[in-house]
């Protein structure tokens, strides 16, 4: 049944309400975009759910986006922008775009493993608005991270902790899942389009009383990272300070 569902959901529309819509963030990543693509398709294909996959590149310029269309999988859509405008830019459009009653999004190198999934709809079916995969909590197994990757992350974890109230071990982990409920009314008062854009969710997450899981989850320093340690760690902190100055003048009063 596992090809033959997959058969199904290559070639024909899905028309049954979606369970499930899968958004990938995509920057220049036609090495890595079409194994991640496989991978989420052959695990949901033995689960049987209803399911969609979105890809949203942000403004690309190596032909990801003539490779994920030339693909011709039918319930595979790609949004596209005019530039690079940012990882937090891309994924609101993906999540702003997402038929599906539940919304994970997941980063192109397949760090974290698709089948680890199955792991936050778990936590959703028991209540969660929000369940995030986590490579710092108790349980997880992460493998080729560097000495100094663990150091920053460490340390940019505790200024989270204090610096927003966030009492989170790892908010920074490319794997999130939300009730599509939750999912829109974070997305839409989003104000960061960069790297640093899950700490303004998971801030206002808590803000607005959500219950958040932090699960533990397999993960791999893929190569090919394309993330600047140096600049994001101090993009990271301009973040901090965006976020406190928006919740000072009320830019989150609606949220």
């Amino acid at each position: 049944m596992t090809y033959e569902n997959y058969e199904k959901w290559r070639d024909a529309p899905e028309e049954r309400s979606v369970d499930l819509s899968v958004v990938i963030p995509a920057y220049n990543e036609r090495e890595r975009i079409v194994p991640t693509i496989g991978a989420f398709a052959a695990h949901l294909a033995g689960i049987g759910l209803a399911w969609e996959l979105i890809v949203s590149d942000d403004g690309s310029t190596d032909g990801t986006v003539d490779l994920v269309w030339s693909l011709g999988l039918a319930n595979v859509r790609v949004l596209t922008a005019p530039s690079n405008q940012g990882k937090g830019a891309a994924v609101r459009r993906g999540v702003a775009s997402a038929r599906g009653r539940t919304i994970l999004f997941a980063d192109a190198d397949c760090s974290t493993p698709a089948a680890e999934l199955d792991y936050l709809l778990a936590e959703l079916a028991l209540g969660a608005d929000v369940a995030i995969g986590s490579r710092a909590a108790a349980g997880a197994d992460v493998a080729n991270r560097s000495v100094l990757r663990r150091v920053l992350t460490r340390g940019l974890n505790t200024v989270v902790r204090v610096g927003l109230a966030v009492p989170l071990e790892d908010t920074q982990c490319g794997f999130k899942m939300f009730t599509a409920e939750a999912a829109q009314r974070l997305f839409r008062a989003q104000t960061v389009d960069g790297f640093s854009f899950d700490l303004e969710i998971l801030y206002l997450a808590r803000r607005v009383g959500m219950r958040v899981a932090e699960v533990p989850v397999r993960w791999y320093d893929a190569p090919g990272s394309k993330v600047n340690a140096r600049k994001e760690v101090v993009r990271f902190l301009q973040s901090i300070f965006q976020i406190r100055f928006n919740s000072l003048r009320g830019v989150y009063s609606n949220a």
